[in-house]
């Protein structure tokens, strides 16, 4: 099996720096497994490492699609094969990095995504539900049929929700159930995946500090600009963290004070979430980070791959 390495874990613990120090070691490349930082011109709210950030190592999937893109898991596991086997046959060893639980079980367990039949008509009826009703009427509709994946779905990201209710609808199963017994496969790889953890409340101030420095930075001119670009809440890049709460604002439904509020306050949800989804799986490596430098991390790590078979002893 073909050697494979995650660095996972929630948002703001320190992914980024942690996987370039070790690909800088491990002579590895980069595969993001972020929803938000495929698209271009999503680069402050989505924390997008910077070039200089890089420092030289090769990242894929950053910046691959424009803003009105609809991407999603299917489409994810696609491009990260094409990489990984591009990464095998420079004889690099790739490294996904990312808190996208979803993404990176697409490849570790090489998920079979069951196509469902296209009925547009039931699409577009699920459509006109969410926008008479609100978005979530319909995701109430996903929790009576299939509460574990509502339960995993935010409302507000309709065409997941929709996903869910057509393959319900097409199949006569929940997706979830689909999704579990795809995670129980056994995987092509011979992988090791590190979730990296810190105290909660060490967590939660990481990402109100994020916050303010991502408005500092320029956030609210980086969401008016995909604005006045043609972005509007109807698209799956608008939905990510401190894009929606800015657009509500620019929208006046709200304050900007309340919006970085919103921010802040979701993106801690949206932590709490991550954590509990790695929690569910059996075989993730948990790698405490807090009070433990860069280099201890990485001898930590690379003593289990060795223990492993992933890297020669």
């Amino acid at each position: 099996m073909k050697p494979l390495v995650c660095i996972a874990g929630p948002t703001a613990v320190g992914k980024t720096k942690l996987s370039v120090e070790l690909a800088k070691y491990l002579d590895g490349e980069i595969i993001s497994a972020d929803s938000m930082q495929v698209y271009r011109g999503l680069d402050i709210g989505s924390a997008k490492i910077t070039e200089s950030e890089k420092q030289g190592i090769k990242h894929y999937l950053i910046d691959d699609y424009p803003f009105d893109f609809d991407y999603n898991v299917v489409r994810f596991q696609t491009d990260a094969k094409k990489a990984l086997d591009l990464i095998y046959s420079k004889n690099k060893l790739p490294i996904i990095t990312g808190g996208t639980g979803f993404y990176i079980q697409s490849i570790i367990k090489d998920v079979d995504f069951t196509r469902t039949g296209e009925d547009n008509s039931y699409r577009s009826f699920l459509e006109a539900l969410a926008r008479e009703n609100g978005n979530e009427f319909i995701h109430n509709m996903l929790r009576e049929i299939d509460p574990d994946s509502a339960a995993a779905i935010h409302p507000n990201n309709v065409k997941r929700v929709i996903r869910a209710l057509e393959f319900a609808r097409d199949t006569g199963r929940a997706i979830s159930e689909h999704n579990r017994e795809q995670f129980e496969r056994r995987s092509p790889y011979n992988y090791a995946c590190f979730v990296l953890e810190m105290p909660r409340q060490q967590l939660y101030e990481r990402i109100n500090l994020r916050v303010n420095k991502m408005m500092e930075d320029g956030l609210l001119d980086e969401v008016i600009a995909l604005k006045d670009a043609g972005a509007d809440r109807s698209m799956t890049s608008m939905q990510g963290l401190g894009y929606r709460q800015l657009l509500a604002y620019l929208y006046g439904e709200c304050t900007l004070d309340e919006a970085v509020d919103r921010i802040k306050l979701e993106t801690r949800h949206f932590a709490k979430r991550q954590i509990t989804w790695f929690k569910r799986e059996k075989d993730v490596i948990w790698l405490d980070v807090s009070g433990r430098g860069t280099e201890e991390l990485m001898e930590s790590i690379v003593i289990t791959l060795k223990e492993k078979g992933i890297i020669n002893a």
